[in-house]
């Protein structure tokens, strides 16, 4: 993949992440006016900049080390990407106003058992892990996979023990 189309691909994802920037701003004013109280406020910044970090990192790699990756390998994290994309939209569609990129709960509702939820307990973080890993090995990014799984395994360490123990404290 050329530099050119890998940049047109970051910036698709960029603009996906503003859409869903868009859907949780909305969920959160609902949530909010529905009793929601939000749980691990401490560590949202950090994950602000890790998700940035990784947008960042995937393009700078890819300019500035301009690695070849093989055809193979960038056609099957691209794969990767696009069925993470999917698996998260999944889980938007699933969780419906309840969906967030803050832990907010609302008192009384029950945990959601439907579309990937009746299956895993956080689909969402499966497909964060798998862009994070998928979408730099893309461009051949593999400074930027491994620094971003690593930092994004304490990071989701930490926000899924905060969101467990929020649903923990709300369910009926």
């Amino acid at each position: 993949m050329s530099q050119q189309a890998y940049t047109a691909l970051i910036v698709l994802v960029a603009l996906e992440r503003l859409a869903e920037l868009l859907v949780s701003s909305r969920n959160l004013t609902w949530a909010r006016d529905h009793g929601g109280t939000e749980a691990g406020q401490s560590h949202y910044p950090a994950m602000v900049v890790l998700h940035i970090g990784l947008l960042v990192g995937c393009l700078a790699e890819v300019w500035w080390a301009d690695p070849d990756p093989s055809a193979l390998l960038s056609a099957t994290m691209l794969v990767l990407v696009l069925a993470a994309q999917a698996l998260r939209w999944w889980c938007i569609a699933s969780l419906g106003r309840r969906w967030n990129t803050r832990v907010v709960v609302v008192p009384g509702m029950p945990l959601v058992r439907t579309g990937p939820y009746r299956y895993l307990r956080h689909p969402n973080y499966v497909a964060v892990v798998v862009e994070g890993i998928a979408l730099p090995l893309v461009g051949g990014a593999w400074l930027t996979a491994v620094v971003f799984t690593v930092l994004n395994a304490w990071l989701l360490r930490v926000r899924i023990g905060v969101e467990d123990r929020a649903l923990a404290t709300s369910a009926p």
